[in-house]
């Protein structure tokens, strides 16, 4: 999956982009509770899980 598509899902939904990204870990149960508490802090921490783990496209 892309990394245009995991942002636009970040953006969305963002635990959903942070579950693509790395599973069920612990990032993704910190982005549940970032989103419960702010809808912003989850959407940095999604983009940020995103831009940090996903492969590169060469």
């Amino acid at each position: 999956m892309s990394n245009i598509l995991r942002i636009i899902l970040a953006i969305l939904l963002p635990p959903v982009g942070v579950l693509f990204t790395v599973g069920l870990g612990a990032q993704f149960w910190i982005n549940i509770l970032l989103t419960i508490f702010g809808y912003i802090p989850g959407i940095v921490h999604a983009v940020w899980v995103i831009a940090r783990r996903a492969p590169r496209e060469a």
